[in-house]
């Protein structure tokens, strides 16, 4: 009897320890996973079917531990470290984040629905704050996708957005001027918020850029739709009552010079546009396609290549 109890204790510790050696062996992961449910089966059997080497004992561990692992994407600092410190992380709430994408040319109005949207936040509580922390009355944002820890409060949010945005904007500012202000900065975005609102795409970026100087400098209207897609009317198409009743600021139609803030927010490579414009003489631009344009240096030209794009369109229906 006593020889069989200590085979028992033997087998047992050996058992004990094997199991102790799994748990603690390293795991190599990505920064970034995203867990398909919070049901622990189905979260070994998604990462089984990624290339993670996970066993029932993972799913066993998963299911014994008191704390429930969370749908949804969760960020790892370390990409190796012992097994059961990476099932740990996918239970622990510090970890997740849902990506949220700031889409260039949006306006605040529209990123801050999206956002209470998504993460299931009070809206009014997350203007009040941005009205509170924001530098510009628009542009804070840059254009991108960020990873906001879903424990985070309105407060929170806004102040990663545009902590991380003038972190970029800065260094920005830096490559091409070596210096950076925030009051210097605000016309440059202004422009290219215009940029993103006009360019069809990102070849295009410079030629814009260079329209509107060449405006400026001749103390012409910019004349620009995009300018009064602001604020809430960022989806709105432009009317000749719109033109004729705005008497915002963003009305290049009715006043000379930029807006007196950005149109919306911006990607780098509006912003860059916006710094080092192409050198043409171009005054003049039209929708010549989805995304794209015809440029032209004067006013005749411009009605020349309104007419062909009429009679284009015809032929196409």
């Amino acid at each position: 009897m006593a020889k069989q109890i200590s085979i028992f204790i033997i087998s047992f510790i050996s058992v004990l320890i094997v199991i102790l050696l799994y748990f603690n062996a390293p795991i190599t992961a990505k920064h970034n996973l995203k867990l398909p449910s919070s049901n622990a089966s189905e979260i070994i059997s998604y990462l089984k079917n990624k290339g993670y080497n996970v066993t029932f004992l993972d799913t066993l561990f998963l299911k014994l531990i008191p704390r429930t692992p969370i749908k949804g994407w969760i960020y790892l600092k370390k990409t190796k470290l012992p097994r059961y410190q990476f099932l740990l992380a996918l239970t622990r709430r510090i970890n997740h984040y849902t990506p949220i994408t700031i889409i260039p040319g949006e306006t605040t109005y529209f990123v801050l629905n999206n956002i209470s949207k998504k993460l299931d936040l009070n809206r009014t509580a997350l203007k009040n704050e941005f009205d509170k922390q924001a530098i510009y009355k628009e542009g804070d944002f840059l254009a991108d996708t960020y990873n906001i820890p879903t424990y985070f409060k309105e407060k929170d949010i806004i102040k990663l957005l545009i902590t991380n945005s003038f972190k970029r904007y800065k260094k920005i500012s830096m490559q091409y001027f070596g210096s950076f202000s925030k009051e210097d900065f605000k016309k440059i975005l202004i422009i290219a918020s215009i940029i993103e609102k006009e360019a069809g795409n990102a070849k295009e970026m410079p030629i814009i850029s260079s329209i509107i100087f060449n405006r400026l400098n001749k103390n012409m209207r910019l004349q620009m739709d995009g300018t009064l897609n602001y604020g809430k009317y960022s989806h709105t198409k432009i009317t000749p009552a719109r033109i004729k009743n705005d008497k915002s600021s963003y009305n290049t139609y009715k006043y000379k010079g930029l807006p007196k803030e950005p149109v919306c927010n911006v990607s780098a490579n509006a912003i860059k546009a916006a710094i080092k414009p192409a050198k043409t003489e171009y005054l003049y631009f039209m929708k010549s396609g989805p995304h794209s344009h015809k440029f032209s240096k004067n006013y005749k030209e411009h009605i020349k290549n309104i007419k062909e794009r009429k009679r284009e369109l015809r032929r196409e229906n």
